[in-house]
């Protein structure tokens, strides 16, 4: 029987050799990735621990994602598949196939953060994964409500329902959004789930998010997406929020939630590490004598520098190790990711790759 996947495997778990290769091959070497990620999610269904949509083919959706990332670029124009590493790009497309993903009905996107390749759910994805996880689900209501409209909702044993949102065209003016709504809609048209978000609740929202769309002021900044674009980036807001309720509280699929986790995890990781390092040295160095330096550095510093799981083995199945972090690591005896012995120091491998 094959092993489940958890959230925390490499590459090398998945099956998928993660040696060093030259950046004018990796792109070859990524289209045998896709091919090894079909061998696994055929194992995975095959021994019951993944379930897929009668109408969804892993096969067309992986060589849909696969065309799609040939093109996919990072933020300095270099092609993702040659600046990420390929236990990223591997997991990419498990969690897109594990959540019964396309992305060529613009279900999600792949997006790039540093060496990391991450797979993010659009507002169409999310939908999608709520309907796989809950079939009751029928159709989707969803509207932006603005300063003039007519909006009432009742509350009714703790579930709120709109019972009437009356909207005139003159109304409509991203600059003057009150707030918003989403509701998952049975077969027959009656709500299953009403989310309502008002725009102060929104804004708090896109306070946390990695796009940074808030000025230091509290406002939207013009030239951001969500600035351009405030209609749409606000009924996603809304969309996600009901869609995650849904998949948390209606699925029992330990697998898809793991994979879930872990991709929402992963992408702020991912994200907050890409901040860390454009922001890190741009200020005036403080050099220190090196007689003050200690032999032995904070572990919480040295952790956080490195992700080291070796410095925090009560975390370590909480951490995706890669072969970069291991490259930096001066703390590799005794890393859980690999046992050193006399072979391993004589071949100088590196731990766990």
């Amino acid at each position: 029987m094959t092993a489940p996947v958890k959230p925390t495997q490499t590459a090398e778990k998945l099956g998928i050799p993660s040696a060093t290769t030259k950046p004018g091959t990796l792109a070859i070497q990524s289209r045998g990735i896709v091919d090894i990620v079909t061998d696994k999610i055929h194992g995975l269904i095959t021994s019951g621990q993944l379930h897929m949509p009668m109408d969804y083919s892993p096969e067309n959706a992986l060589k849909s994602a696969w065309l799609i990332l040939r093109g996919v670029v990072d933020k300095n124009g270099n092609p993702a598949l040659s600046v990420c590493t390929r236990d990223s790009i591997a997991n990419s497309l498990l969690d897109m196939i594990v959540q019964g993903l396309n992305p060529g009905k613009k279900q999600l996107y792949f997006i790039p953060y540093g060496k990391t390749l991450t797979c993010q759910r659009s507002y169409f994805g999310s939908m999608a994964v709520a309907q796989m996880v809950n079939p009751r689900i029928g159709d989707w209501g969803y509207a932006v409500v603005y300063e003039g409209d007519k909006f009432k909702y009742s509350i009714h044993k703790g579930k709120k329902e709109v019972q009437e949102h009356i909207q005139d065209i003159k109304n409509v003016d991203k600059k003057s959004i009150v707030a918003a709504y989403c509701m998952a809609l049975d077969k027959g048209g009656e709500p299953l789930r009403t989310e309502i978000m008002t725009m102060a609740e929104i804004l708090q929202s896109w306070k946390q998010s990695k796009m940074n769309p808030i000025d230091e002021k509290g406002g939207i900044k013009p030239a951001s997406t969500h600035g351009k674009f405030t209609s749409d980036m606000v009924l996603r807001t809304v969309i996600n929020k009901c869609c995650k309720i849904i998949i948390n509280s209606s699925s029992d699929n330990a697998l898809l939630l793991a994979r879930i986790n872990r991709n929402e995890d992963l992408s702020d990781a991912a994200a907050s590490q890409v901040e860390i390092d454009e922001n890190a040295n741009t200020g005036g160095l403080v050099e220190i004598p090196a007689e003050n330096q200690s032999e032995h550095p904070d572990k919480t510093a040295v952790a956080m520098q490195y992700e080291c799981p070796n410095l925090l083995p009560e975390n370590s199945d909480d951490i995706m190790v890669t072969a970069d972090m291991c490259e930096s690591c001066k703390h590799l005896k005794g890393c859980p990711a690999h046992d050193r012995d006399a072979k391993a120091d004589k071949d100088g491998r590196r731990p766990g790759f």
